[in-house]
């Protein structure tokens, strides 16, 4: 009795085989796309498997996000907000102030997208600026605060008109995850979308193989043309966001100031973190997490990792003696390659 069952179901079991292989050989002639250009101020690179170039539907996703949280365009629906304009805010600003408002009250504040104006009252963000003096912080800590202002509805309701938004700290994530969003609803299966550093991948690479993203060594690099990797990481079907303070920076009078503002203090943080690496679910926890680190400093970082362990970290930073050293989540270590 076993023997015809066995019989009956080795014709079931050779289709099956035949057919695995017919569609593995198809998807393995599916060719993979790549993508390129400028967005938000920054590159974008994207790499997906796929039989027809999407990219003219990529470029669309991408203005999306910037008419909703772009401030260097003006049309945009964070300008409208940031100039009062009395209007409704679309979904994509809605998402993005929704998660922001609750990463900062998990982060204490230390994620804060009200701190446009102290930003560029540094000489960073979408206004030029001339180095604040005491009194201009003090004046300044007085407007911002994300406690300040709310959604109510459609309608953006802020305490103090002159407070400002600025979503950089977590727009190119959002970004990322927009695209990445567009083509899961494409049918494509493997790709990897990078905005400005902020990366969603799914799936594996033109090689086969699982998705390996590089940690770029924290030197001051002002024209990101230093391409010396500090570790590469195993990034499959995760996000991951790294923030640094290596890049957007200036000296003045012989002293450096970093581009990451403290919204308690009103000044650049002067941390031990050189570099926050942050692997997430999705791409704008992940950004504005990594964010959040830098102001914090290693050890209240790795405190918050505690109470989340859906959420790795990877830090560079600066030990008591000025050496570089490295700090990662237990369950990153085996996925991390240091070079």
């Amino acid at each position: 009795m076993k023997k015809n069952k066995i019989v009956w179901q080795l014709p079931f079991l050779v289709l099956l085989i035949v057919g695995t292989v017919v569609i593995i050989r198809h998807q393995s002639s599916i060719p993979y796309q790549h993508n390129s250009g400028m967005v938000f101020g920054t590159t974008y690179n994207i790499t997906y498997q796929c039989d027809s170039n999407l990219h003219n539907s990529i470029i669309r996703e991408l203005e999306k996000v910037d008419e909703a949280l772009s401030p260097f365009n003006k049309k945009s629906v964070i300008t409208a907000v940031n100039n009062n304009h009395d209007i409704e805010v679309n979904d994509m600003f809605a998402d993005v102030f929704l998660l922001a408002q609750k990463i900062s009250d998990d982060t204490s504040g230390d994620f804060d997208i009200t701190v446009a104006p102290l930003v560029n009252a540094w000489g960073f963000g979408f206004k030029n600026g001339t180095q604040p003096t005491k009194h201009n912080i003090d004046s300044l800590k007085n407007i911002i605060g994300y406690k300040k202002v709310r959604l109510e509805g459609r309608k953006v309701v802020k305490k103090d008109k002159r407070l400002m938004l600025d979503c950089s700290s977590i727009a190119k994530g959002y970004g990322s995850d927009v695209v990445a969003r567009f083509l899961q609803k494409r049918g494509v299966k493997n790709y990897m979308v990078e905005i400005g550093g902020e990366i969603v991948t799914k799936g594996i690479s033109p090689k086969r193989v699982p998705w390996k993203i590089g940690v770029t060594r924290p030197i001051d690099d002002s024209l990101s043309v230093s391409k010396e990797l500090q570790s590469v990481i195993n990034v499959t079907d995760k996000a991951m966001a790294t923030s640094g303070n290596y890049r957007n920076f200036y000296y003045k009078n012989g002293k450096k100031y970093a581009h990451t503002i403290d919204p308690h203090t009103g000044y650049p943080v002067q941390h031990n973190i050189l570099s926050a690496t942050v692997i997430a679910d999705n791409c704008a926890t992940a950004d504005a997490y990594a964010t959040a680190f830098m102001v914090m400093g290693l050890e209240k970082a790795q405190k918050l990792l505690e109470r989340h362990p859906e959420l790795m970290a990877y830090f560079i930073y600066s030990d008591k003696d000025g050496k570089n050293k490295t700090w990662c989540s237990e369950k990153l270590k085996k996925k991390v390659a240091e070079l």
